[in-house]
């Protein structure tokens, strides 16, 4: 694998997995069909960015608004999440994968939270991959947790108001524990965030695509990365001054797109150069 191929390959992946519900109304079906089928796409994109190199992905699984729908569609959902976090253990734990989860976790039920918790510590010493579920995740939120304990800390004297800035902010946010995200990807054919990850969302580039959640394949991911490594960030002097290099170099010529199919089906994670 030479530059050219390994160039710009995306550190951290979110994505906004929409259009479960739509994907089984389409076909005649409860919305729980959607989600079981969702569970399914979940898992080959897992599985996917593992094979890619990807080094740490961020699901967003279960939105803090989602608790106002319907009490067996909630249900439905936390009994599918229980089942996703008991199947994929062992494939967690024996390729290195470390758990973590974002969100007011304290909200889920004890019978997810009887097998979140011990797979979180079984794979905290995990290098890897990092896959990040948000679950009962709204980054507003979130942002605002983060202003109260800052707030409570200046009261206390414990902090200088004139402190914060924000790196210190960022620290304290559980979302930025894997670092900013590099691409945000939405399935479903909406444009638009819906409160997910807004503060690491600051310079990381965005892809939509019409595809809904359950059909979202492992070509729909790596059409996604290709198109990433296409665009030149621009998030400072930095990024500025490593596009020229790139640009001189031919590292963003058109006409030599990264092989992620063919990498993805080689033996062992990619991690650039």
């Amino acid at each position: 694998m030479n530059l050219v191929e390994a160039r710009n390959l995306p550190r951290h992946v979110g994505i906004i997995m929409d259009g479960n519900g739509r994907w089984a109304e389409l076909r005649g079906e409860p919305r729980e069909a959607g989600h079981k089928a969702g569970s399914a796409a979940v898992r080959r994109i897992v599985r996917a960015c593992r094979k890619l190199g990807v080094e740490a992905l961020t699901l967003y699984a279960f939105s803090e608004q989602n608790w106002a729908r319907p009490r067996g569609e909630v249900d439905a959902l936390m009994g599918l999440l229980r089942e996703f976090l008991m199947s994929e253990r062992g494939e967690i734990l024996d390729n290195d994968i470390r758990l973590v989860a974002i969100g007011d976790i304290s909200r889920l039920p004890e019978v997810v939270r009887e097998v979140l918790d011990p797979l979180r510590t079984a794979s905290a010493g995990n290098m890897k991959m990092t896959l990040a579920l948000a679950l009962s995740y709204g980054a507003r939120e979130e942002i605002a947790a983060a202003a109260r304990e800052l707030a409570k800390e200046a009261v206390a004297g414990k902090l200088d108001p004139e402190a914060i800035d924000g790196a210190l902010l960022a620290a304290r946010l559980p979302s930025q524990s894997v670092g900013e995200p590099d691409l945000i990807l939405r399935t479903g054919g909406e444009q638009r965030l819906s409160n997910f990850l807004l503060y690491g969302a600051a310079y990381a580039e965005l892809s939509f695509t019409e595809r809904l959640w359950p059909d979202f394949t492992e070509d729909d991911l790596f059409a996604a990365i290709a198109a990433y490594q296409q665009r030149l960030r621009d998030a400072g002097p930095a990024d500025r001054a490593q596009g020229d290099a790139a640009r001189a170099n031919g590292a963003l010529d058109a006409d030599r797109p990264w092989r992620a199919r063919e990498l993805a089906a080689q033996d062992g994670p990619r991690t650039g150069v």
